[in-house]
């Protein structure tokens, strides 16, 4: 006989992505995301000072690079790569987005000048989320040297985001069916 099965050759039959597992995965990253939104609105990020918010955006970039490579190393080790990169995604620029919110909250309540006015939770995380589109609107714009600084930092992180790290999880995704593949 030419054909053999795999009980044969003692290969592993290829796991299968069940919706079971598809749903945990879902709900990981919602509860996740879920969890960072409460936190960003819980914490009192106005009654902050410049320095405490200049290194919680130092502190909050670098967690951002660790979770990256973190989510990276998973990706390349899971059994289904794609999904994992899905749900890496879902966590990792929520994340992003809301370290700057946070930073643009503070900043509107050391200095109203900062962006022309009072900033709350929400007025931040629309103008963080115009900026990282590249809609601007043109309602809320930052005013002051030290403000225009930060947001054109997040400008160019979004470009590192929207390109690197989407290729770096992609790679990963690559590197995680190559290892898989038949030698």
């Amino acid at each position: 006989m030419s054909g053999s099965t795999r009980a044969e050759h003692h290969e592993p039959a290829p796991a299968r992505l069940s919706s079971r597992r598809i749903t945990w995965m879902a709900l990981r990253a919602t509860g996740s995301v879920a969890a960072l939104v409460t936190l960003y609105y819980v914490l009192p990020l106005d009654h902050s000072s410049l320095p405490a918010t200049i290194a919680m955006l130092l502190v909050g970039l670098a967690g951002f690079v660790a979770l990256v490579v973190f989510q990276v190393g998973t990706i390349v080790r899971s059994t289904f790569p794609v999904v994992r990169a899905v749900g890496a995604l879902a966590i990792c620029v929520p994340f992003f987005l809301l370290l700057f919110a946070s930073t643009y909250v503070v900043l509107a309540a050391v200095s109203l000048s900062n962006f022309g006015g009072h900033l709350n939770h929400t007025d931040s995380l629309y103008f963080t989320v115009t900026v990282f589109a590249t809609v601007g609107f043109g309602d809320i714009t930052a005013k002051s040297d030290l403000a225009r600084l930060v947001v054109t930092m997040q400008m160019i992180a979004d470009l590192v985001i929207l390109g690197v790290s989407v290729r770096v999880i992609t790679g990963a995704v690559r590197r995680s069916h190559q290892r898989r593949a038949p030698k």
